[in-house]
């Protein structure tokens, strides 16, 4: 998969930009925007292991400045520390996924992770959402049509 970050081509137009849809956002970029679909990657900073959501802080990317200060803290307080990380990470997909009004597309960087929310959300789901595989892996569309 490959794609543009958004803020290398556009500024922060790049929203309104008619190749916006090539390119990649972030939660910095996509806060407070209301679009019709969005599609979301959810990294290996957040995995589904034996059904619970684990969240990993280190493995986010270094330029997120979202994380700053976290690893000295690590030392200092670990277990606050975690639950920070644990809030930010959470919050920062949930962000992501409420950003379309009409659909989200959701792809998974672990496997077990895709299946869970192909489980989940099936499960809690009326007859006008639809779901699609693509060949680099499995997205979920939930529309409000």
């Amino acid at each position: 998969y490959g794609a543009t970050w958004n803020l290398n081509s556009h500024g922060q137009s790049w929203i309104i930009h008619p190749d916006s849809v090539s390119e990649v956002g972030c939660i910095h970029t996509s806060q407070g925007l209301e679009l019709d679909y969005v599609g979301v990657i959810i990294g290996p900073d957040l995995v589904v292991r034996n059904g619970k959501i684990v969240t990993d802080a280190t493995k986010r990317a270094n330029s997120d400045l979202s994380f700053k200060g976290i690893k000295n803290r690590l030392k200092e307080n670990p277990e606050e520390s975690k639950q920070i990380a644990d809030m930010i990470i959470k919050n920062t997909y949930r962000t992501l996924m409420t950003r379309g009004m009409r659909g989200c597309y959701i792809f998974c960087t672990d496997p077990e992770t895709q299946e869970y929310f192909r489980n989940h959300l099936k499960s809690n789901v009326s007859s006008d959402t639809s779901y699609s595989d693509i060949s680099d892996g499995i997205s979920i569309n939930s529309d409000g049509d």
